[in-house]
């Protein structure tokens, strides 16, 4: 056995043993746990090819062409995540807005789920700006009690915000929908889209698409993200957010 092949055998033992990690301690994780067993995959089919171009033509060809779709790959998946990164990290806080758009998340039964929660967290932008109204959107799903704008809700009124602002959206169920949606109420409230300048609370992993989705409904905006607090929790998310990118780009 090569040093090669031992290199990317170790490789693939480790990343079992991160999915392993993944699926079995840490929570909220799934996807990455996945990923790094579709990666364990890969690297054995790396060795396994290796072997077989040593004695094939075609299977060299194959060889190389699996190499580079996997350089391709890696180096798309890399400038997605400096784009997300960079988009998630800018600070908005101070910035004036004619109207906020909340994005919601999970809830669990009538409790916010942790991503949730950090948007509504960051959502106190309005007491900083009381002159603001803001659109909580975000419908019901599977295991929820209430719609997520409903649970947005009592959480900004308990922070003290008066409930004449908060205008509730409670039909989405994806991010397209939550603009389209908000866009429409927005209107119902003498306020035009086109023109006016919207804040989007969305978590620091989703800003880009968010900002890019809520660009072709027709809406000017900018997003004030919220921090997911767990490192591991975030860097799934993160991780995830470049795929579900590529998906929107191609399919929606």
């Amino acid at each position: 056995m090569t040093r090669r092949e031992k290199a990317l055998l170790a490789a693939a033992a480790g990343l079992l043993a991160l999915s392993v990690l993944c699926f079995a301690v840490v929570p909220g994780v799934r996807f990455s746990a996945i990923l790094a067993v579709a990666l364990a995959l890969l690297c054995v089919l790396f060795v396994l090819l290796g072997r077989w171009a040593e004695r094939n033509r075609f299977a060299r060809v194959l060889l190389w062409t699996v190499r580079g779709a996997f350089a391709a790959g890696a180096v798309l998946f890399l400038t997605l995540e400096g784009m997300l990164l960079f988009q998630g990290e800018r600070d908005n806080t101070a910035r004036g807005a004619d109207a906020v758009i909340v994005l919601g998340a999970g809830v669990n039964g009538e409790t916010p789920s942790l991503i949730l929660k950090t948007r509504i967290d960051a959502a106190a932008y309005l007491l900083a700006h009381p002159e603001v109204p803001a659109v909580l959107s975000g419908g019901q799903g599977p295991g929820e009690e209430i719609t997520e704008a409903e649970a947005m809700r009592r959480a900004l009124t308990a922070l003290g915000v008066e409930e004449s602002r908060l205008w509730l959206e409670e039909e989405s169920t994806s991010t397209a929908e939550n603009f389209r949606f908000s866009k429409a109420v927005l209107v119902r409230h003498g306020i035009e889209p086109e023109t006016a300048e919207i804040c989007v609370v969305t978590s620091d992993f989703h800003c880009f698409r968010a900002e890019w989705i809520a660009k072709r409904a027709g809406l000017t905006t900018f997003a004030l993200a919220s921090e997911v607090p767990w490192r591991l929790l975030s860097a799934n998310y993160y991780i995830r957010e470049s795929f579900a990118l590529v998906k929107t780009l191609i399919f929606d």
